[in-house]
């Protein structure tokens, strides 16, 4: 992501962004939201005068409009967000339009920008240096690959030797060749992961066939495997150590620590009428929220109460499986400084 940020008065203005890849497009759906202004460009039907020859027609001409915004979708499969509203400048003001953007398109957002906000921006821009990290999580017979994206893993391939499509894979060097075959075009940091002594085996394989992509490897331990195997990883900092994104890594380790605290009776709140009360006591050490309710304006008050007492923000992907485990506690909890009776 690209940004351009105007002159803020009092967190108030103008920010241009340019997203150039799907994790963009996610950030984007949580920047953008409903009662916000947004400047695109589009495609919009404009009736032409009639002529000898041709009746009079619609034509879909590119139409700069500002859109007052109703709804915002992130479609992940179809690697585009639509934004819905009502035009509030440009032809036809008052009509309804959606604005399909996908990466590549440009967007000016006028609102009151919050802070979490804004320190969206700060890592949508600083992350999209960064390649893609991958991360291959194999055990005897049975190997995943994932794509590391900003709002969480993305399976790419599964490959299981001796079975289904893969039922001609009878030795252990044919899985080997076979899963192979697929990191060859990849390109970017890969870790390999899983429990036992296969990852180490497969990494002496891909040594030996293909050095280039072995040498941009990391090996990694872990307890589990498939998707297990990746939380594993993130919350080990393997990502942090390959580049600078800290936020998935600290998912895993907050959530971890929440789940710690409950289990073991330590201060912790979690629901909303607990961390409300937590807050109430000045006892909110970090508050952790889903992105999905930061359009909460109950929710949008407590982040701005908590931060009054300088508690830190983890706000949690709802793609991840540590946002999934805090949806099951309510979308909302703390780690308290003490315990609130």
């Amino acid at each position: 992501m690209k940004a351009e940020t105007g002159e803020l008065q009092r967190s108030f203005g103008e920010i241009r962004l340019f997203p150039e890849s799907l994790d963009d497009l996610w950030h984007l759906s949580h920047l953008v939201g409903p009662g916000d202004l947004v400047f695109a460009t589009t495609l919009r039907s404009v009736e032409t005068p009639p002529d000898r020859i041709r009746p009079e027609k619609a034509e879909k001409r590119p139409v700069r409009l500002g859109i007052r915004v109703g709804k915002v979708e992130f479609h992940k499969f179809a690697n585009r967000l639509r934004i819905h509203g009502v035009i509030e400048q440009g032809p036809e003001t008052g009509a309804h339009h959606t604005l399909n953007i996908e990466p590549g398109y440009e967007i000016s957002v006028i609102k009151r920008w919050r802070q979490v906000e804004l320190e969206r921006v700060d890592r949508a821009v600083r992350t999209s240096i960064y390649e893609a990290v991958h991360i291959l999580a194999i055990e005897e017979g049975d190997a995943e690959l994932f794509r590391i994206r900003q709002f969480g893993p993305e399976g790419v391939l599964s490959c299981t030797a001796g079975s289904g499509k893969e039922s001609g894979l009878g030795t252990r060097q044919d899985f080997f060749a076979r899963v192979a075959s697929h990191l060859s075009s990849i390109t970017g940091p890969l870790v390999v992961a899983g429990p036992g002594f296969v990852k180490e085996d497969f990494m002496r394989y891909l040594q030996s066939m293909l050095p280039g992509v072995a040498a941009r490897c990391i090996v990694v331990e872990t307890r589990r495997i498939g998707s297990g195997a990746v939380q594993e990883v993130i919350g080990q900092g393997v990502l942090e150590r390959i580049h600078e994104d800290l936020q998935l890594g600290n998912e895993v380790r907050t959530i971890n620590e929440l789940l710690g605290r409950i289990g073991k009776g330590l201060p912790a709140a979690y629901g909303r009428a607990e961390v409300q009360r937590a807050v109430d006591y000045g006892a909110c050490e970090r508050l952790l929220v889903l992105d999905s309710l930061l359009r909460d304006e109950g929710i949008v008050h407590l982040i701005d109460r908590a931060e009054l007492m300088n508690a830190a923000i983890v706000v949690f992907s709802s793609e991840f499986e540590p946002g999934k485990q805090l949806e099951g506690l309510g979308g909302i909890a703390a780690l308290l400084r003490y315990a609130v009776e």
